[in-house]
């Protein structure tokens, strides 16, 4: 029905039905149903009250047929062969009162109406239906799992109270209960069932309900998490191409440079030549400009992150438009080392092997930028450790491992809390570079970042210095 799935009530939570206008309908469904308003009804719970209150009738007339296990125990003298009228149909009111309300009422009107009626049916008549002992367990657990737990292991205690009379009875003499008198042995195993059943259904009603809060919750930060990933990971990929810029727009003015110089100094060229050439110089100069442009709108948008963030002024140096220093690469290394070695005032070593060349531009970059990051979260995360940056130039790779001696990745986020999200930014950038990284706790030790970038030398590129 479009106004029962609408209302999203929840059988098992103990939700109230609830109006359009968002008002309850009070403690029982029975009004509306009765008022012809369907749709604020919920057919399923009026299928389990309706379901167990015939169970427990049907179950009482057999009791009744049988004779031999119903003790009325309001006729006198009390007999256990059988029942008359007015007893009978006080066992049925019984029957119902303790089976219906558990579907029908909300849980703590159904948590009274049925511990009531289930407590007086045992001490009066020695009689609890199967379906009375199932309402007790479902009311129990709608009320535990709604939050209600101390009032939910509550309704076990009348039923523990009474097994225990009776085993007090079983011991020293006549039971203090005139109910209970000659209580049969199906009683005592009756209120024992039940004083064990509903703190399980209390519990089970908890834990169910601790489990669907905890999936909530994974699903929310894992959704949260995912979409910050996501912004940072566009994020990066700006800042990125942004460092790369002054890299891609040398390399297209010199295009420019070369054709316009050949144009002028080529001898015997024919005017198709001098076309071309000074088509090619055009299309740099084009080019330049687009990425000029382009360069604009991804500085801007840095600026508004900046602001937003408030990103302090020397995370920001490479993002605002004032920051004109051209892009570092693997020379300067050795005072970036220097650097953290002065602001933690521990050990930091360089150690290069293999034979040094001049990559290209934008590797040295990644590779700067991923040594940066990797010393500002050893600085961090485990403040004190010495570290260890190592290049390692192989004949096409270019390997680089910066290691520190710290408690690890574990023990760094127990101590210092999770750590940030400069790991991606390292993966981001060894990623647009051609190449691979990772990072995790050295097999000795402390934390480790290894990288892996395409060793492009600058031999092959017209132009470069």
């Amino acid at each position: 029905m479009p106004g029962s799935s609408r209302r999203g009530a929840v059988f098992a939570a103990g939700h109230v039905t609830r109006t359009r206008d968002g008002r309850t309908t009070g403690w029982s469904d029975a009004a509306a149903l009765a008022s012809g308003d369907n749709e604020e009804m919920d057919i399923r719970q009026l299928a389990v009250g309706a379901v167990l209150g015939l169970l427990a009738v049907v179950e009482l007339a057999a009791r009744l047929v049988a004779g031999s296990t119903v003790r009325p125990g309001l006729d006198a003298p009390v007999t256990y062969t059988g029942a008359s009228l007015s007893t009978a149909l006080l066992m049925c009111a019984f029957c119902l009162v303790a089976t219906v309300p558990a579907a029908l009422l909300r849980p703590i009107p159904a948590a009274l109406a049925v511990s009531v009626a289930a407590v007086l049916s045992l001490l009066l008549f020695e009689l609890v239906t199967a379906a009375g002992a199932a309402a007790l367990v479902l009311v129990a657990y709608r009320l535990a799992y709604g939050e209600r737990r101390l009032l939910a292991v509550a309704m076990a205690l009348p039923f523990l109270g009474i097994a225990l009379t009776l085993a007090a009875s079983g011991v020293a003499g006549p039971a203090p209960a005139p109910g209970l008198v000659g209580a049969t042995a199906e009683t005592r195993v009756v209120a024992v069932l039940l004083a064990s059943l509903i703190p399980v259904a209390a519990l089970t009603g908890m834990a169910l309900r601790a489990r669907e809060e905890n999936r909530t919750h994974s699903a929310v930060r894992e959704l949260t998490e995912g979409v910050l990933a996501e912004h940072l990971a566009r994020g990066e990929r700006a800042r990125i191409a942004r460092e790369l810029h002054d890299v891609v727009a040398h390399h297209i003015s010199m295009i420019a440079v070369q054709a316009e110089t050949a144009r002028l100094t080529t001898p015997g060229l024919t005017d198709a030549g001098v076309q071309r050439f000074a088509a090619i110089g055009d299309t740099a100069r084009a080019g330049l400009t687009e990425m000029r442009r382009l360069l604009g709108v991804l500085r801007e948008d840095a600026q508004a992150a900046a602001d937003a963030a408030t990103i302090p002024a020397g995370e920001a140096a490479g993002l605002l438009p004032a920051d004109r220093r051209p892009q570092p690469g693997l020379p300067q290394l050795a005072a970036l080392v220097d650097d953290a070695r002065e602001a933690s005032g521990c050990a930091a070593r360089l150690i290069v092997s293999g034979p040094v060349t001049r990559l290209d531009p934008g590797v040295e970059l990644a590779a700067y930028r991923i040594v940066q990051e990797a010393l500002t979260n050893a600085r961090r995360h485990a403040p004190g450790a010495a570290v260890d940056v190592e290049l390692r130039y192989a004949d096409d790779t270019l390997r680089l491992q910066i290691r520190d001696n710290g408690p690890g990745c574990s023990q760094q986020i127990a101590v210092t809390g999770p750590a940030g999200h400069g790991l991606l930014g390292m993966r981001e950038r060894a990623a647009a570079a051609g190449g691979s990284l990772q990072a995790g706790n050295a097999p000795g030790g402390g934390f480790c970042v290894g990288a892996e970038l395409p060793a492009k030398t600058v031999a092959g590129i017209t132009g470069a210095a």
